[in-house]
């Protein structure tokens, strides 16, 4: 696959992801999004269903992780990308690390927990290309906001 496609298939789940992450703010999680391609295409995606499912694991990538894992019949996915509307967290980036992902793009960086650039460094050393691409950052930032909002507004924050 040409570099422009890769790129076009990149915005387009990061497009799904964000719509992934409105949805699940909807059903009280935080809103956090993620996508996983293979050779363009949409293999496994996920949000965040903490709140829903009650289980401090299921972010959207490790959601997304294991179900693409289930999908494609291996743990290993060092062909994959994983697309996500927020800077992975530090079990989310070893959960990565341990699945060989090839490829993470996330949108919006997270000052607290971030586990690429923020606070911890979890990828470096690893094969694993990690990049930044803030394009849909402001998207990302807006559906945090708003949900944390609202939780205030309702005093549950």
């Amino acid at each position: 696959m040409s570099e422009t496609a890769d790129a076009s298939a990149e915005r387009e789940a990061m497009r799904a992801a964000l719509a992934i992450a409105a949805q699940v703010a909807e059903g009280g999680n935080v809103p956090v999004g993620a996508v996983i391609l293979v050779d363009g295409k949409v293999v496994a995606k996920a949000g965040n269903l903490r709140e829903t499912l009650q289980d401090p694991t299921a972010h959207a990538e490790i959601l997304a992780l294991s179900a693409a894992g289930q999908r494609l019949g291996s743990w290993r996915l060092e062909q994959a990308t994983l697309v996500v509307t927020l800077e992975p967290c530090a079990m989310c980036a070893h959960a990565i690390v341990q699945a060989r992902v090839g490829r993470v793009v996330y949108a919006l960086t997270e000052p607290k927990t971030g586990a690429h650039q923020s606070v911890h460094r979890a990828f470096e050393g690893q094969p694993i290309e990690v990049i930044h691409d803030p394009q849909e950052a402001a998207s990302s930032q807006a559906l945090l906001t708003g949900f944390f909002a609202s939780l205030r507004k309702r005093g549950a924050g």
